[in-house]
């Protein structure tokens, strides 16, 4: 966890050391975790998490100063898995493996879930909006920094601005989650894979990496 991931957080009024103690405090984390996701942030209340974690109100300000604080410490550690994934684009099969990260970053987003809840945060929670930019700016460096690479080995369209090649594959890699209650259809990460990767590369060197792939 980072320092500014850590501000966030802020200290907590109680760290549990005894097992019963702990165990108290995983299930209003559990509690505050499926309610968020199912509610939404600002229809979920502490007393709510209390109850549907069997403990009184009481005890979940023992543990937490707010419900804030208790889904700042849910997303703790879990800001990069918000975020698109970062190829590599040196590999021979560009296409398949970015089809791979896509798939797994939208199964990460669906098992964490609360995705769902930051567009209710992010217009009031300054702090929050500042780490997110600030890890978005993180990944769309690194992302840059390869496309850079790419280009200096002849792979790349020449005409092309790779920072806005960058920015637009994240605006699509962030959205495959939603393509299904946009269109009706699920997402395709080869096809999405596709999309992206012609973007970036000439026909002659996405044929060329393929015959290499296959040895050809």
């Amino acid at each position: 966890m980072s320092d500014r991931e850590d501000q966030l957080v802020g200290e907590f009024p109680f760290t549990p050391i005894q097992e019963r103690a702990q165990q108290k405090r995983k299930a209003l984390v559990e509690s505050g975790h499926a309610l968020f996701i199912l509610k939404g942030y600002d229809q979920t209340t502490a007393k709510e998490i209390a109850a549907n974690a069997g403990v009184a109100t009481g005890t979940f300000y023992r543990y937490f100063s707010d419900k804030r604080q208790l889904l700042m410490s849910l997303l703790e550690d879990q800001i990069d898995a918000l975020l698109p994934p970062e190829p590599n684009w040196a590999t021979s099969d560009p296409e398949s493996l970015l089809a791979l990260l896509l798939e797994t970053h939208d199964n990460r987003l669906k098992e964490l879930g609360l995705q769902r809840v930051l567009p209710e945060l992010l217009h009031k929670d300054s702090e929050l909006a500042d780490v997110l930019a600030t890890a978005r700016r993180n990944i769309h460096s690194k992302i840059l920094t390869g496309l850079i690479k790419a280009r200096e080995k002849d792979l790349t369209w020449k005409d092309l601005d790779l920072d806005t090649i960058t920015w637009s594959m994240m605006l699509i890699a962030e959205n495959v989650p939603n393509k299904e209650a946009h269109s009706g259809k699920q997402a395709d990460y080869h096809e999405v894979a596709k999309v992206i990767c012609r973007m970036i590369f000439p026909p002659e060197v996405m044929k060329k990496l393929k015959e290499d792939k296959n040895g050809k």
